[in-house]
Parts: structure tokens; C-alpha cells; sequence
């Protein structure tokens, strides 16, 4: 599975729990998870590669659900919980 792919499904997953994705330039280093008034929005950085992107949504996604508790597919569990703990 691709990177693009491992983002739109971790995308996907985000946005199953309610969060807001916001796609914005942001100079290629910017984006994650914020709460604005108790609302969870994950800023996307439309110039930053998908890898990065993709790191920082599993970061989110270990942050705001149990993964044990839904299906994700095998591939996007494993990079999900290979990027749990990593700070980018």
C-alpha cells in the first residue's frame, strides 16, 4: 500500500470520529491535530509530503481513538502504530 493511500485512510479514519480535516498551505512543515472550542481539527499541509502528512494523522488518531476497538486494515495498523511515538 502506497503512502497516498495510508493517508486517505488515515484521513478517513479522522474524520469517522468527528474530526474536521482543513487542507491548507502551510509552507511544507505545518499541520496536525488542534481543538478550536471543543471541536478536534486536523490541519492538512497541502505542500508537505504525504509521508509526513500521514505521520502526523497516526500520531492524531493514537491520540483521540483505540485502534484495537475498530477495523483498520493490517497495513495502516502497522504504520499507525509504528508512528505513535514519533515527533516530527
Amino acid at each position: 500500500m502506497n503512502e497516498q493511500r495510508i493517508l486517505d485512510e488515515l484521513l478517513a479514519l479522522l474524520e469517522g470520529t468527528g474530526v474536521k480535516v482543513r487542507r491548507e498551505a502551510m509552507g511544507g512543515r505545518g499541520g496536525g491535530l488542534c481543538a478550536v472550542k471543543g471541536e478536534h481539527i486536523f490541519f492538512l499541509d497541502t505542500e508537505s509530503a504525504s509521508a509526513e502528512t500521514a505521520a502526523l494523522c497516526a500520531q492524531a488518531i493514537t491520540r483521540l481513538m483505540d485502534i484495537e476497538a475498530v477495523y483498520v486494515r493490517p497495513e495502516v495498523r502497522q504504520f499507525i502504530e509504528g508512528h505513535a511515538g514519533s515527533v516530527t
